[in-house]
């Protein structure tokens, strides 16, 4: 019979290298493995497309640096499909199996809903989320950091400020039924009862809806002079064409989930007069900013395709996590990478975001929004972040 001593010393040796193998996950000494999970066969594959390539550019530019301390980083991407049963599998595949040491920018509600406990159970970060829903940072947890206003905050800032502006009297609603569009519904209601009005109709459709002529025409009923959409591209598109081809002319409203080139492309002449609340600007290849309009046509030459907003935020997006991990040194961990982020500050960049800062108590960079409106076939910035009081 072996001592005693000696089995536990074997045992200790082998359970070593697997505690150690956790706390290290996706970091070896030449890489960072990092995971996202993003649409790119189903309703707004446009979207994950273009947070893709913008990552893309990111990290092959710091990678063409010598990477983060001496590490390259490596993306891997699952597909959704804007599925949130799909999300699971996808985030199961690349936490179980390719063992990534975050996830970052997975694209959805519903989505990053789903998956996060699959991240959470073994220790891996929930990285600023393509999605502005309040459940990216709260209820609190250690592993969750978002940079989205939260849908909610932007219209319940903004609608009553716009309500106010247009002097409209019948406020409506039109919202895809599950989390997404009901955070925006919830703030478009908390925004009217500070002026003490309500919505005058309500009315939704199921996710992946291609006709909207029955919610069209009941708003059109209702005489609605503003419309908040709880909408994205198609269902944009699809909500305002309906309405020109049937006469019905609100002032249309939607959120930063709205704001994207693709719904005056794809929209054309029909969708302009369309707000938006936003917080990166969609840059142009003749930008007014020399610096935007140079990191556009980087992008372009990259590509073959001109970026979008989301382009900006797949790039913004991969920055901070560089600008953290290269804070946290050369031990990086989960715990190191917390400990940096709970003290990180970011300065307004190039496309116009607003500060955002982290604290251990605080997973939400900023919740300022502002609004912009497509003029020309073109988006445009008309009322800056409001001012603190």
């Amino acid at each position: 019979m072996k001592p005693v001593l000696s089995v536990l010393a074997a045992l200790f040796a082998l359970a070593a290298p697997a505690a150690f193998a956790q706390a290290s996950q996706g970091v070896s000494k030449t890489e960072i493995t990092i995971g996202s999970i993003q649409d790119l066969s189903g309703p707004i594959a446009g979207f994950g497309k273009q947070i893709r390539l913008g990552m893309l550019l990111r990290i092959d530019e710091i990678n063409e640096q010598g990477g983060i301390n001496g590490r390259k980083i490596k993306l891997l991407i699952e597909d959704s499909a804007y599925d949130p049963k799909k999300a699971v599998l996808a985030a199961q595949k690349l936490v179980n199996q390719d063992k990534i040491f975050a996830m970052v920018g997975h694209l959805g509600t519903a989505q990053n809903n789903a998956a996060m406990p699959v991240q959470f159970e073994k220790n891996v970060v929930n990285f600023w989320p393509v999605t502005a829903a309040r459940e990216m940072f709260d209820p609190f947890h250690k592993l969750k950091y978002a940079y989205a206003v939260p849908y909610f905050d932007q219209m319940r800032q903004w609608l009553p400020l716009m309500v106010k502006e247009k002097g409209a009297k019948k406020v409506c609603a039109i919202y895809q039924d599950d989390e997404f569009g009901l955070e925006v519904l919830r703030g478009g209601e908390a925004g009217l009862k500070t002026i003490n009005m309500e919505f005058t109709e309500k009315t939704s459709f199921k996710r992946g809806a291609t006709d909207f002529s029955s919610q069209v025409a009941r708003m059109k009923a209702a005489s609605c002079e503003m419309v908040v959409l709880g909408t994205i591209i198609r269902e944009t598109i699809g909500t305002i064409g309906e309405s020109r081809k049937t006469g019905f002319s609100p002032v249309f409203i939607g959120s930063s989930a709205a704001y994207t080139d693709l719904i005056h492309k794809l929209g054309g002449k029909a969708m302009d007069g369309l707000y938006a609340t936003m917080g990166a600007a969609n840059p142009y290849t003749d930008d007014a900013s020399p610096k935007v309009a140079f990191w556009a046509n980087k992008y372009k030459t990259k590509f073959n395709e001109d970026p979008t907003v989301f382009s900006v935020y797949g790039y913004q997006i991969i920055d901070a996590f560089a600008a953290a991990a290269q804070k946290a040194g050369n031990n990086l961990t989960t715990d190191s990478f917390i400990k940096s982020m709970d003290t990180m500050t970011i300065a307004p960049d190039m496309f116009g975001s607003a500060a955002m800062s982290f604290s251990p108590t605080k997973r939400l960079g900023s919740s300022a929004s502002r609004l912009s409106q497509i003029v020309d076939g073109r988006w445009k910035v008309v009322q800056d972040y409001p001012k603190a009081p």
